[in-house]
This record gives C-alpha cells, structure tokens and sequence, in this order.
C-alpha cells in the first residue's frame, strides 16, 4: 500500500508546526523521517495516523484521504506507535496485544490467539503474556507495543521513535523486524545511523519543512548535517554492509 502525505499543514493555536510537507512511501518501503527535536516529525506523523487533522493538504493511502475513511477500515490498513502512550489500567501484556485484532470484524477466538502469539514470538515477548503492561520495563512496554500492531495486520505502521527505551540488541531487531515485514513503513527516527542501516529513503525535517530527501547516502551529508542538526559528521562505511554510518562531534566554535 502506498502512503502519500500532500501538501499537509499544521497549526496549533495560531502557530505554524508543519508547512506545505509533500513525501510519499512506495509500497512495501522503509522511509525514515529524520531532523531535530521540535523540527515537526512527531506532529506530521500525528496526521498520519489521524491523531490530529491538518489545516491544509491531505494524507492518502492508495489515494484515499485517511481522515474520510471511517475509523474501522483505516485501523485495518494503518497502525501507529505513537512516542508517548499511557495506560490507566493495568492490563496483561496477552490483553495489551489482543488490542490490535479490535479493528477485524471476521475473526476467530483461535485465529486471534495465533496472530497475537506469532506477534509476541517475533517481538520477543512471549514469555510476558501473563505479565501486567505496567509493571515491565520501558523497552519491554516498547516490543509489547510493537507487537499489538503488528497482530492489527496493517498494510502500513507508522513508528515514532520506535528504539525509545530499546537496548542496542533490540534496536537493531526491532528494526531489522519492521525492515523485514514487507509492510509500508514511516518512521521517526533520532538514530541517524540507524536511519542509514534501515532505511530505503531518509526525509530531512527543519523548521516543519522537508529540507532534504533521497537514499541515506546521499542525504548525510556533512554540510546538511550541520546546518541542520549543528554537528560535525564523518561519514564512514559499514565494513561488512556497506551502508554509510557517520561519526560525530561538535562545530569549531566560531
């Protein structure tokens, strides 16, 4: 399923956050959103998954506005796991998975059961289905999460900051996870040389505009790197993948 975001605008009390934004993700891609906190990746990605309505422009799947579909049919096609997320009641991590079938109206007690154990299986988390969510971790909590939208069955996931609370091990599963799923995926990502790693398409946010965009290696470059993120960069090759990771420290002082 594709996912085009057309010229989308957001304002919130009277302020500009996001301005005129157009990207698009070919079906079964990975395209990483990257850029500064405050830059506006959290509030775009908001419109995407219909948390928050823009002022102008439109998000479309396969050509269809999200915001016109009825909430049903879009949880089906599209599912989220926002950077924040609160539970009031303590439920069992099971529980918290068996969420994400809710938007399936022909479904089964058994083949609920085997979708939510394939999905906790493969995010790691089968031995916490007894569990209660608010007890675990704050990365048990992220792969509990990342679980319950992959048993939705979406088309597309929209991800903000998915490695948030993840060790090292489980960054690069998670991702490597997501990359694999063969789903449309949009992700916000603070790691940019994870971004490079995982990536198909990298957008560059600043300012609520699209600065840069194209093949990591191609979009990390120095020059961007410091008018955007105010670092020095040093691009270097993975050895083995070849993919551009990049070293880091702060600008000469001036």
């Amino acid at each position: 399923m594709r996912l085009d975001i057309e010229d989308v605008t957001v304002e919130v009390a009277g302020k500009r956050l996001v301005e005129d934004v157009r990207l698009a993700v070919d079906d079964g891609m990975f395209v990483g959103l990257v850029g500064p906190n405050g830059s506006g990746k959290s509030t775009l990605l908001r419109c995407v998954y219909r948390a928050l309505r823009p002022a102008g422009g439109a998000v479309r799947l396969d050509g269809e506005d999200v915001h016109a579909m009825d909430p049903r049919a879009a949880a089906r096609q599209l599912a989220a796991l926002p950077q924040e997320h609160s539970a009031e009641f303590d439920f069992t991590v099971a529980e918290v998975v068996a969420m994400g079938r809710l938007p399936h109206r022909r479904r089964t007690a058994a083949d609920d059961r085997s979708r939510c154990e394939r999905a906790m299986a493969r995010t790691g988390v089968a031995h916490l289905a007894d569990r209660g969510f608010l007890a675990l971790s704050g990365g048990e909590k992220q792969r509990v999460l990342i679980a319950r939208a992959l048993a939705q069955q979406p088309r597309v996931l929209v991800l903000d900051e998915p490695t948030n609370h993840l060790d090292i091990a489980h960054q690069l599963d998670v991702l490597s996870l997501v990359r694999d799923s063969g789903l449309t995926v949009l992700a916000a990502l603070h790691d940019l040389n994870l971004a490079a790693a995982h990536c198909d398409r990298l957008y560059v946010v600043a300012g609520g505009r699209i600065v840069a965009s194209g093949p990591p290696h191609d979009v990390l470059r120095p020059a961007l790197l410091a008018g955007v993120f105010g670092v020095r960069a040093h691009p270097v090759r993975h050895p083995e993948t070849g993919a551009v990771q990049l070293l880091f420290d702060l600008l000469p002082a001036t």
